[in-house]
């Protein structure tokens, strides 16, 4: 037999008050229009305090409380931020002690460097390529390969060995070297490299056992950063890959060798939010006592916020 269909009455639903209801969103939280001719500060206190703009501000917060107490602040980084011009504003954070220490992918070290001696970086890639001229800049193959080599001989490892390198040169742009700040404010900066993803690794002065010392050197050293996270903050801008899985791993090590490290912050901006960065950046280090965000949006358009945002946050230190 056929089973035979019909609406189902509603006359005996439950119901109950509006007012009665637990709702996560109500009116004090909502934004306000922007006067014109106002300043940044309240253009901030306009946002409303609601998803995304919560979490930039309580990022923001957590910046400034780091800053207050002196804690660590480390900004981990791809090489986009670089290439989108973002290399004064990182450096501004560091000349005011609000980043406190820089980790990078090797990617970095090249639109530094390119940045710096010559006043462009960032190659057509789709053009050079058909061609086999992709990444064979003669330069920045010989003068950074010679630096990892030479510096590392000496013990440095790679950020501090680029850094130097373009700290003592004559170079036209070396005031927009993150690197080469560092180093002239005895901030830490190391490089985390994956071999064969830079274009340096082609050039025939590559030396991959310097290259692999280098950013072991590197790594160790970011592990004792790391060992000073707590009731800190760690950015993530920029990398989906090479810096998520290196932070995971030196939060292991830290933990593993008996440090506290659990009321922390992270923090991932990208324009996409990958698997990678909101697995081993913003969940695993953070479970428990730490928390993480994602802030979604470009580089070039959402640092700037931040950074403005915090100097804001901490300007009573600056007068």
């Amino acid at each position: 037999m056929t089973k035979v269909y019909k609406p189902i009455s509603l006359d005996r639903i439950k119901t109950y008050p509006l007012k009665k209801r637990r709702s996560k969103v109500d009116v004090s939280k909502t934004g306000r229009p922007f006067e014109a001719g106002g300043d940044f500060k309240g253009f901030l206190e306009t946002l409303p305090d609601i998803l995304a703009a919560k979490d930039f501000k309580t990022v923001v917060s957590s910046i400034v409380k780091t800053y207050k107490k002196k804690g660590v602040v480390l900004l981990g980084m791809g090489a986009h931020p670089i290439k989108v011009g973002l290399s004064p504003l990182i450096i501004d954070l560091m000349e005011r002690g609000i980043i406190t220490a820089i980790a990078m992918n090797g990617a970095c070290i090249i639109h530094d460097f390119e940045l710096t001696f010559a006043g462009c970086t960032s190659e057509d890639v789709d053009r050079e390529i058909s061609t086999g001229s992709f990444g064979m800049a003669e330069e920045t193959g010989r003068m950074l390969n010679r630096a990892i080599s030479e510096g590392v001989a000496q013990g440095m490892g790679i950020g501090e060995v680029v850094g130097r390198m373009i700290q003592n040169s004559d170079f036209p742009h070396k005031d927009k070297s993150i690197l080469a700040s560092a180093v002239r404010l005895g901030i830490p900066a190391t490089v985390h490299v994956a071999i064969g993803t830079d274009i340096i690794h082609m050039h025939p002065q590559a030396d991959g056992s310097s290259i692999g010392e280098g950013s072991h050197r590197d790594f160790r050293l970011l592990c004792d950063i790391v060992s000073r996270l707590e009731g800190g903050v760690y950015i993530n801008l920029g990398s989906a890959v090479v810096m998520p899985e290196v932070f995971l791993k030196a939060v292991t090590i830290v933990r593993n060798l008996g440090y506290r490290l659990k009321r922390f912050t992270t923090v991932n901006m990208d324009f996409i939010q990958h698997y990678r960065p909101l697995t081993n950046v913003l969940k695993r280090p953070v479970t428990g006592e730490g928390k993480g965000y994602a802030l979604t949006g470009h580089h070039e358009i959402m640092f700037p916020l931040l950074a403005a945002a915090v100097k804001e946050g901490v300007k009573e230190f600056f007068r």
